[in-house]
């Protein structure tokens, strides 16, 4: 509170109340001086106090410490919110050292290719960089911030964005290893599967393709049943800064075998992540394609707006989800302004983990939520 809006607040709360503003009168302009001082002093330091004992704060989906340790050390060593979000997730994507489901060599499509998603965004100006289906550059989450810092676009897709990333300076090299190429060969001789097509000939679940489409199917399909911990598809990231300042980000290498092409909730402001300086951030993880529909991560910012905590917010914001597809899966990883946080889920097994490091916390500490599960 600025001295001139206490002044304001003091001065006109006193005439319009007729007792006190008699004694006011009495006291002398140095007595009110101090009075303005104290009363200023106590809001600063309340202020004050709440800030340090919660912030900075980095929280991101799953148990990835070393994503969480690289953030949190560059946040406390003169780093942006920025800076911090795209270090700690490029652990993942370079280092590999998070999961399968982040960086290079793993999850091919159907092709045998691996192809990467990732998004950054600021809370302060809104300003966002996104890449979809990037091809031959490692670091996915850097090239989504060179897409903001250097561009006045939102998202570049596909060997477009792989383009444009070698005209920003970034190493071109296959995403593909030993490993994945043996995956994608173990794939293909399982006759496809799992796949993630539909409506199709020869039938998707006996063979591979090429597919031809059939008549359409008027009753709904269930929701993908082969996301799991080891198929979650994203690192969400929240960073938010001792001044208050926050931003989110994203990175994965999208779902095992997908058709070539797709580009999951990630790199999708509003589904994989959405962050608001004057509220908060949320990060999304699970299945992509349903996930996307309903923008959950800025669902639940929005929650938070109107008064809800981080964890009941992310739970309401699964809710229209399960409704309309009851078997997915998905969590959802919140964080307000000033610090408080929580998590939900629905399905997963059972459970999700988030990793969390604040001042209060000795080392990034992992947090176990249970999650909601559909009735079968």
């Amino acid at each position: 509170m600025t001295l001139a809006r206490s002044a304001y607040y003091l001065t006109h709360k006193f005439t319009y109340d007729r007792k006190v503003h008699f004694t006011a009168l009495k006291m002398d302009a140095v007595h009110l001086f101090q009075l303005l001082i104290v009363v200023i002093h106590a809001i600063s330091s309340s202020l004050t106090v709440s800030k340090s004992t919660s912030l900075p704060l980095v929280i991101n989906t799953w148990p990835f410490k070393k994503a969480t340790e690289k953030a949190w050390s560059v946040i406390n060593n003169g780093g942006s919110n920025l800076d911090a979000v795209e270090k700690g997730c490029s652990v993942c994507e370079i280092q590999r050292v998070c999961s399968d489901s982040v960086g290079y060599g793993a999850h091919p499509n159907e092709k045998g290719e691996t192809t990467l998603d990732a998004m950054i965004m600021d809370g302060v100006s809104h300003r966002v960089g996104s890449v979809g289906n990037l091809k031959r550059v490692k670091g996915a989450i850097s090239v989504a911030r060179a897409v903001m810092d250097y561009t006045q676009h939102t998202m570049l897709v596909g060997n477009d964005a792989t383009m444009f990333a070698q005209e920003m300076g970034f190493t071109i090299t296959p995403l593909y290893t030993n490993e994945s190429l043996k995956e994608w060969n173990d794939w293909l001789h399982n006759k496809c599967q799992p796949n993630y097509w539909q409506n199709v000939r020869p039938n998707h679940t006996e063979s591979c393709g090429p597919y031809k489409p059939i008549q359409r199917h008027t009753v709904p399909l269930p929701s993908h049943q082969s996301i799991s911990k080891d198929n979650h598809d994203t690192i969400g990231m929240l960073v938010i800064d001792k001044n208050g300042n926050i931003a989110g980000g994203t990175s994965t290498n999208g779902m095992n075998h997908k058709i070539p092409g797709r580009v999951g909730d990630s790199p999708i402001i509003g589904s994989g992540a959405y962050v608001d300086n004057d509220i908060g951030g949320a990060v999304g993880t699970g299945d992509g394609d349903v996930m996307m529909r309903f923008v959950p991560s800025f669902h639940t910012v929005q929650l938070m707006l109107n008064g809800l905590s981080p964890e009941k917010a992310a739970r309401s914001a699964l809710k229209p989800i399960i409704k309309k597809y009851p078997d997915f899966s998905g969590a959802i990883v919140a964080a307000s302004i000033s610090g408080e946080y929580g998590a939900a889920c629905h399905n997963f097994g059972g459970k999700v983990q988030y990793t969390l490091q604040t001042p209060s916390l000795k080392n990034a500490t992992i947090f176990t939520v249970k999650c909601s599960m559909s009735s079968k």
